[in-house]
């Protein structure tokens, strides 16, 4: 167990999801003496258990890309399609969609793939550096992802966007044909055209790094209040004071938020404006697959990953913005099934029969990138949250930054863009 001075500040992380547990896992090694409050049970998981997992530098084109309003509205009104917004009258969403289109610009784009980088890079160094930590407990895999593509269409577009891009930022990109794809991964007979490959990226199972991270917390002495909601806030002379929760009034030197997706609602009681969406996200997870991959991958026409889990083949993706509802819609489940079948044809519907979806709420800020940093006017409270489909990847380089920003240590990567008063 970490020993602290009996002077050691305390922090009160709101959130235990893969980022919460993150960061209570570098300000405990930072010697701050922390409580984290999560509103599931211990065993209940998070939106990263169900997750593709994936550790994955590649990812440097924010959500909030050039393009992406055109192509949004054409998929928005198919419950089929990869993105689909469900109609209905709600400010909040409104306000979010236009913040969302103008973030679309290609100088966004560019200033946000440099900071996506940097913040990517340093996550995968931390993975690794925990992973001899632990013995790898939680089965980090340095395979690289394979982008696959069906059409000429797609592998140009991957080519010249994504791969473009990667390689100006120092990621390598190889645009590999059909048979070098096939021969890069042989698990399964593939219908392809080719594929865009990532070395550097890297695949983990979700699952054991929560198992790992709370054994790593209990391990330092960090307190848990699981089956606990944060219901209001009490601040006085720039500070926050307290937090009420279902558990009770809970005191801390400082707070974090990492709420995830419900950060904007858990913030309204203290009048911060931090505009958030819950992207829907299914998975489905095959037991024991016929077939047995080596590395990850993405069908890049239907959006959907695709993950070797040690003995287990998971297939997830699709980004539906309907709230936080909990219907399960099943032809987005259907569409899943059937990019399976069609990127590798010798998948059967018995293959994905009896299994049970899953499905998980990815934070969505209208820039696609996360906030993170001091919020203004609260001298102790630090946001950590919308980290859309990078919530994994970057769970480790946005705990080590917040101890940081608590040590009052400058920040070891520029955290400009992520600043969490950008749509105050």
């Amino acid at each position: 167990m970490t020993r602290r001075p009996s002077d050691a500040r305390t922090v009160l992380v709101c959130g235990g999801g893969i980022v919460g547990l993150s960061i209570a896992y570098y300000l405990g090694r930072a010697g701050f003496s922390v409580t984290v409050v999560e509103r599931n049970s211990e065993s209940a998981g998070s939106c990263a258990y169900g997750s593709a997992g994936y550790v994955s530098p590649s990812h440097v084109v924010p959500v909030a890309a050039p393009g992406m309003v055109w192509q949004g509205l054409k998929w928005m009104l198919s419950s089929r399609s990869p993105f689909y917004l469900k109609p209905r009258l709600d400010l909040d969403l409104l306000r979010w969609s236009w913040l969302f289109a103008r973030s679309c610009t290609v100088a966004h784009m560019r200033r946000a793939a440099l900071v996506l980088r940097d913040l990517c890079l340093a996550s995968r160094q931390l993975f690794v550096e925990l992973a001899e930590k632990t013995g790898n407990a939680f089965e980090l895999r340095t395979e690289g992802l394979l982008n696959l593509c069906k059409t000429e269409e797609g592998l140009a577009h991957e080519a010249g966007l994504l791969g473009r891009i990667a390689n100006e930022l120092g990621i390598e990109a190889r645009v590999l044909n059909a048979k070098e794809t096939a021969e890069m991964e042989s698990g399964a007979r593939l219908d392809v055209v080719g594929s865009i490959y990532f070395p550097i990226d890297a695949h983990l199972t979700p699952a054991k790094l929560v198992a790992t991270l709370i054994a790593l917390l209990k391990e330092q002495g960090v307190n848990f209040h699981w089956n606990t909601s944060v219901v209001g806030w009490k601040a006085a002379s720039g500070r926050v004071t307290s937090v009420s929760t279902t558990a009770g009034e809970l005191v801390a030197d400082e707070y974090v938020l990492a709420t995830g997706s419900w950060a904007g609602e858990t913030m309204r009681g203290l009048g911060i404006d931090l505009p958030m969406q819950p992207g829907k996200g299914y998975s489905l997870t095959i037991e024991r697959p016929r077939f047995q991959f080596t590395k990850p991958m993405i069908l890049t026409e239907y959006r959907v990953a695709v993950t070797p889990l040690g003995e287990r083949l998971r297939f997830g993706g699709t980004m539906e913005l309907s709230g936080h509802s909990r219907a399960v819609l099943p032809e987005r489940v259907e569409q899943i099934k059937l990019a399976a079948q069609s990127y590798f044809p010798d998948f059967s519907p018995e293959d994905f029969a009896r299994i049970e979806p899953w499905f998980g709420y990815r934070p969505m800020s209208p820039d696609g990138m996360p906030y993170l940093g001091r919020i203004a006017g609260f001298s102790n409270l630090t946001a950590a949250s919308g980290h859309a489909m990078l919530g994994v990847t970057l769970a480790p380089i946005t705990g080590l930054l917040v101890a940081e920003i608590l040590s009052g240590q400058r920040p070891s990567i520029d955290l400009s863009l992520l600043n969490p008063n950008r749509f105050a």
